[in-house]
């Protein structure tokens, strides 16, 4: 009796520790793994998969993009082929996360963001196939720890005709966007795809960008191209020569220069990225009154050349009338020369008759 009893016990305490020891086994599998996981650093740039997703995710801008934009939407390329092929023009946005260099020891880390939206054509004056855009953000950990740190914005950049002489790329501090602890807004020119971090500035282009009758992006996917040596998703068209993405991967956007430059500025300030090729529009005031600032940035710059008109104008019409007085005169008395020569011939001829 006291066998059977004991049997009883083992029967009724047996499922119960095998499932405790079920569910330790399950929860010490599932640990390893998320921990194996936050270690993935598959592109070799010492930030892992899950962190740079996480960022990607965090601070994607919001694109707005043209409603009858001639090629759509950005494209997805096709994977695994070292031509860039556009698959479908679906909305696809491709990242890159990467250390921003110069940061180290006790310091949070820095962490440069480039989020590219790759289009299949650029349709604008001077279009050309396979049009390589993008905007960047430059984020910092709060704590040193970066897999438990919040991250905040520090600086945004908008790639505007780079690297040519139309080149109006702009940065700006996060704050002055309101953009610090998400993505900012970026207005994508019809056409040409040009990035702007203002609807105004668009029209400050080379004379070609619209940024008129705009949608927001739909975002079908974040796509991580990880680095140039180590491309993540399949990327391997990064390296192609008929584009320029993989030199646009390999500089940062935030050098030392540019953003001294930038922090030298008033707070509400954007600035073009590269100096002294706008003498008219070195500075564009964005506060809180926008429109009002750049309206009025306008309005001087309109007065003035409208000043230099009338000015000109008067000028040209002092110096008319002066020449057309002139010219009169000198006429009548030419005129009036030849008449005196004329009579004195005619006297002159009668008296030898």
């Amino acid at each position: 009796m006291v066998r059977f009893s004991l049997y009883l016990l083992l029967g009724a305490l047996l499922p119960a520790w095998t499932y405790a020891t079920a569910q330790t086994d399950v929860q010490r599998l599932l640990h390893e793994n998320s921990r194996d996981a936050v270690a993935v650093d598959s592109d070799a740039d010492g930030l892992s998969d899950a962190l740079e997703q996480r960022l990607l995710e965090q601070f994607l801008p919001t694109f707005l993009i043209a409603r009858h934009d001639c090629a759509d939407e950005p494209s997805e390329f096709r994977p695994g082929l070292a031509v860039p092929t556009a698959v479908q023009e679906d909305g696809t946005i491709y990242g890159q996360v990467f250390p921003a260099k110069g940061v180290g020891g006790d310091s949070p880390a820095e962490v440069e963001i480039h989020y590219y939206h790759l289009w299949r054509v650029d349709c604008g004056p001077r279009g050309h196939d396979l049009d390589t855009e993008h905007a960047s953000v430059l984020v910092r950990a709060t704590e040193r720890d970066e897999t438990k740190s919040s991250w905040r914005a520090m600086y945004w950049y908008a790639a505007a005709h780079e690297d040519t002489v139309c080149d109006v790329s702009q940065i700006a501090r996060a704050k002055t966007l309101h953009a610090v602890d998400h993505g900012a807004k970026v207005w994508v020119s019809e056409g040409k795809h040009a990035s702007y971090l203002n609807e105004e500035l668009c029209r400050r282009g080379c004379g070609a960008d619209r940024c008129e009758d705009v949608v927001p992006l739909h975002v079908a996917r974040i796509v991580n191209l990880g680095e140039t040596g180590h491309p993540m998703s399949g990327s391997v068209f990064i390296s192609s020569r008929r584009w320029p993405l993989a030199v646009k991967m390999e500089r940062s956007d935030f050098p030392g220069d540019a953003v001294a430059r930038l922090e030298a500025l008033p707070a509400t300030d954007i600035a073009w990225f590269h100096p002294g090729r706008h003498p008219t529009q070195a500075v564009i005031a964005v506060s809180g009154t926008t429109g009002d600032a750049i309206a009025l940035g306008g309005r001087d710059t309109n007065a003035a050349l409208a000043t230099a008109g009338d000015s000109t104008d008067t000028a040209l019409s002092v110096a008319e009338d002066s020449t057309s007085n002139a010219l009169g005169k000198s006429y009548r008395k030419t005129m009036h020369a030849l008449g005196a020569a004329s009579r004195g011939v005619g006297k002159a001829l009668g008296a030898t008759k």
